[in-house]
């Protein structure tokens, strides 16, 4: 708005102000008092424009727009800690610590003989996809296995700025209140874990009771089909079993509600692959699979977006996608599951990686 506003421009208007038999040259009586205070009030649009940037939501920088989106009860999500399966030949004693990778993880909670839940004592995304034999970081007498099967909850990362920015624009254009749409969506992306959700009215999930009937499909925030145990988190904070539609969540009273995670749909590819001299299949194998992962990511979290429609795996981006790895000239002939047509989901999933042929 003030970007005009330089100094030489304004010593330039003020100069232009002294009459002209007046000596106002460089190094003048006139000049030398005029020119620092033009300097201090080039310095002093300088501010005043980073004050109208700071003033506005879609301009502020990321604290400025946690002071501005504090005014409507809103604030970052703060890094989550991953929450993994470990599976054991014993029992183990609550708080013992165990490490894969560079992490370590303290068991938390007993899921069954020998299947404990443990938490990443690091948050964030990054053990999200550690997997595999658990070093003790104390000696457990009678322990001779133990491994992390499964990532329950995913870890998260402190929210963006840029994604917290539309999260409060969100904000302003649906109004969230007493279990509308928007109420059930702010609640259910604000646990952890939950990285999208699909909402719907749904029927005779609560026996012969009447009521407000609610099904929610979610999905992690890897944006991959979430775990039962993220599942039931997700149903016990919003609406638990033992005492549903009495309000003892975040539902309002008298909602049912019925938390379900989103499908996979499997998607095997066929196609015919010219290769660049001295390259083959197995050569380029692995960025394949890269590509075709990132695809079906990309359509994930754009799932929630599509309410009642499902999402669409079409062959024109994989064939895209595979032009982009190096080593590969030409892409013809591909099919997902036999088709050689585009498939639309299911409404409620996503798709998920099966086998790829590249001949």
């Amino acid at each position: 708005m003030y970007e005009d506003m330089t100094y030489e421009v304004i010593l330039n208007r003020a100069l232009a102000r002294i009459p002209s038999g007046i000596d106002k040259r460089e190094g003048s009586m006139i000049y030398t008092a005029v020119a620092p205070v033009c300097a201090e009030l080039a310095q002093m649009y300088v501010e005043l424009e980073g004050i109208m940037s700071e003033s506005f939501a879609d301009t502020a920088s990321r604290d400025f727009l946690i002071r501005r989106a504090a005014e409507r009860g809103l604030s970052p999500k703060d890094s989550t800690y991953a929450v993994v399966k470990g599976v054991f030949n014993i029992d183990i004693p609550i708080g013992a610590r165990f490490t894969l990778d560079k992490f370590s993880y303290r068991a938390t909670d007993k899921i069954s003989t020998g299947t404990f839940k443990l938490t990443c004592e690091t948050s964030g995304s990054a053990p999200n996809g550690s997997t595999g034999i658990l070093l003790p970081v104390e000696y457990i007498d009678g322990l001779t296995s133990a491994s992390i099967t499964e990532i329950l909850i995913p870890g998260e990362e402190e929210e963006d700025t840029e994604a917290f920015r539309k999260r409060y624009f969100d904000s302003l254009d649906a109004q969230a209140f007493g279990g509308n749409r928007a109420d059930y969506k702010a609640k259910v992306l604000s646990l952890d874990g939950v990285g999208a959700v699909k909402i719907y009215r749904a029927t005779n999930i609560s026996g012969d009771e009447s009521g407000g009937n609610v099904k929610l499909v979610i999905l992690n925030s890897d944006y991959s089909k979430p775990s039962t145990a993220l599942v039931d988190n997700a149903q016990s904070a919003l609406d638990p079993t033992v005492n549903a539609g009495d309000g003892m969540g975040l539902a309002p009273l008298w909602h049912f509600v019925n938390v379900t995670g989103a499908d996979e749909t499997v998607i095997n590819i066929t196609t015919t692959i010219t290769y660049q001299s001295g390259y083959t299949y197995d050569d380029v194998k692995s960025y394949i699979i890269s590509v075709v992962d990132s695809y079906f990511k990309e359509l994930a979290r754009g799932w929630q977006e599509e309410g009642n429609s499902g999402l669409i795996v079409r062959i024109s981006k994989i064939d895209v996608a595979l032009l982009g790895i190096p080593g590969i000239i030409d892409v013809t002939d591909t099919a997902i599951n036999g088709s050689s047509l585009n498939i639309e989901l299911d409404k409620n999933a996503i798709p998920v990686r099966g086998e790829i042929n590249g001949s």
